[in-house]
């Protein structure tokens, strides 16, 4: 069992946080000709508050996914910046927040260009392109302020896949250590992410070591994230959005079966998939009924991994209000890694309306059952290195 010493000396990376984008990141950033039309936050008409707006479409209130620490539980949640945890948005704020709650390092994920994607999409081949490298540009100098600790993620402009390969090897020069990709791409029109389309994306991120991260919820539909959410919070209903939010989660069983069932691993042997946002508990059941039924329906082959040996070799998940589960991490210890989703609402921030303890007291009471071994990997090790952090 791991002592309260050996817990403490852990360098813990987090692998799932996300940054609220500044209200003038694209019209700061993206040529002068594309201003008027880049995404940008405008009085709601309704609201009264600032929202995010994209074409003739209105989004989120620009602190909707930075509800850490606030006073109140959904529907409310803070509509200004100035509500916001300033670790959100500000990257000394986040180191500050970081050492409080025990972390030593953060992996990067947007919101609003990831979660609402299919708007970017919309706006042109030039702007759509120029906004994601914006998007990129900002994230990494975000990072900057301490590279060691702050671990951005790309964004692809994965509508042009040539472009998507250029900005891979740009933002890997850069220092990024993996990409954002999506598991849904039918439901806008696109081929399913295990479609050799995708080849020259996947191809490119094993010659450059970068992990393929699938986050629940990207692009999953052409009316992007806030279509669904708004509709979830103008009738806020508990139940509804517990049981929304946990199969939802869950959801990502059907992209973890698609890896490693739809010859991905086999075509790109080399390649690390991280699902983020998964969840562990459920996942060593998956993959047994993988085996079994794999084995059953004639799907082994002379040469062919079986569904759980692919996922063992180069699939990962990504856990953390979990307990009761923790006890089977030890049958698949090299490929769960810990996360907090800071500042989501699911995430494990303290605050008055949140079950939430400090990461590090969660850790603390999570882990005390669970081997010296096994935490230090799926709290620092396993991390490490998919994301190329130093011990």
């Amino acid at each position: 069992m791991t002592d309260l010493s050996t817990r403490a000396a852990i360098r813990v990376i987090d692998t799932d946080t996300h940054v609220t984008e500044p209200p003038d990141l694209w019209t700061s950033r993206v040529p002068r000709r594309f201003v008027e039309d880049a995404p940008h936050v405008a009085r709601h008409p309704g609201t009264g508050h600032s929202h995010w707006r994209i074409g003739d479409h209105w989004l989120m209130a620009v602190g909707f996914y930075a509800v850490a620490g606030w006073k109140d539980p959904p529907p409310s949640t803070p509509a200004e910046l100035d509500e916001v945890d300033p670790g959100a948005w500000k990257a000394a704020d986040r180191l500050r927040r970081m050492d409080e709650y025990g972390v030593h390092a953060h992996v990067l994920y947007p919101n609003l260009i990831g979660f609402e994607a299919p708007h970017f999409m919309r706006l042109g081949p030039e702007l759509s392109l120029a906004c994601t490298r914006a998007y990129n540009d900002f994230i990494t100098e975000f990072a900057s302020a301490d590279p060691s600790r702050l671990v951005p993620i790309t964004m692809l402009p994965f509508w042009d896949l040539e472009a998507s390969v250029a900005e891979m090897r740009r933002c890997r020069d850069m220092g990024h250590r993996g990409v954002l990709f999506a598991n849904r791409y039918e439901m806008i029109g696109l081929p399913s992410f295990t479609d050799r389309h995708w080849d020259p994306v996947y191809a490119e991120a094993q010659d450059l070591d970068l992990s393929v991260n699938f986050h629940v919820g990207f692009s999953s539909s052409m009316d992007g994230a806030a279509s669904s959410l708004t509709a979830l919070l103008e009738h806020f209903d508990p139940a509804v959005a517990t049981r929304a939010t946990s199969i939802g989660v869950m959801s990502n069983a059907d992209s973890i079966a698609a890896i490693v069932t739809s010859g991905l691993c086999e075509r790109f042997p080399r390649l690390r998939f991280v699902s983020v946002e998964s969840g562990f508990g459920y996942i060593p059941y998956l993959l047994e009924s993988l085996d079994w039924h794999w084995k059953g329906y004639g799907g082994a082959r002379a040469g062919s991994l079986l569904p759980s040996e692919y996922f063992r070799r180069q699939c990962y998940g990504c856990f953390w209000f979990e307990r009761g589960t923790l006890p089977l991490l030890e049958t698949y210890p090299d490929n769960f890694m810990f996360e907090t989703d800071y500042p989501h609402p699911t995430s494990i921030s303290p605050g008055p309306a949140s079950p939430a303890e400090l990461p590090r007291d969660h850790i603390e009471s999570a882990f005390a059952g669970i081997s010296a071994e096994i935490t230090r990997k799926v709290l620092h090790d396993n991390a490490a290195a998919v994301y190329h952090l130093d011990a």
